[in-house]
């Protein structure tokens, strides 16, 4: 019997490609696209995003993006929610926004979608917080809990509705509960 062997893709060229919906991510030398996002998914990604800016964005300190494509030290991932400060927002010749960001966000959040694997999810946090991150969030909505991982320290559980949310020093106005987060499920 002959094997064929496919040649692996290489970042760059993975980068060619056109994007799907929902979008891939390049971990590892594999593709692996995200589930597609669902209503309790969408509703805490729509209001952490809003929340955030509510907060940084007219005092140019931060920016909060919705599924943006991040490209550093070898990956190509999307989080959920990416927060980049201000000083670091990557801008065109024109002074806008840049399309392509090649950094790592400054804060990242992931939002965990049923049938998602919390091991791949925690390994983009993971990569973040290696090259540069300064915090990262997996939100569980089903279980209604957050993993707050901290660089450089052990990541801490917090379930309990009066507990308060740690977050960058980057968005220190920005303050939330988790009985606040997992309450914008609520009708």
């Amino acid at each position: 019997m002959v094997k064929s062997l496919i040649k692996p893709l290489t970042l760059e060229e993975f980068l060619k490609l056109p994007e799907t919906k929902p979008s891939s991510e390049y971990i590892n030398g594999q593709i692996i696209q995200k589930p597609m996002p669902q209503g309790k998914h969408s509703k805490l990604q729509g209001k952490l995003v809003t929340g955030i800016n509510e907060v940084v964005e007219s005092r140019k300190i931060a920016l909060a993006f919705p599924e943006l494509r991040c490209t550093f030290g070898g990956r190509s991932i999307v989080p959920d929610v990416a927060v980049f400060a201000w000083e670091r927002i990557p801008i065109d010749e024109r002074g806008d926004v840049a399309n392509v960001f090649k950094t790592h966000p400054d804060w990242t959040i992931e939002i965990l979608s049923p049938d998602q694997s919390q091991t791949k999810v925690t390994g983009n946090i993971l990569h973040c917080l290696k090259h540069g991150s300064r915090f990262g969030w997996l939100i569980d909505p089903d279980e209604r809990s957050v993993l707050v991982y901290p660089p450089k320290q052990q990541p801490e559980l917090l379930q309990e509705e009066q507990e308060i949310l740690p977050v960058p020093d980057l968005v220190s106005g920005f303050q939330l509960t988790v009985g606040q987060l997992f309450g914008w499920l609520k009708l």
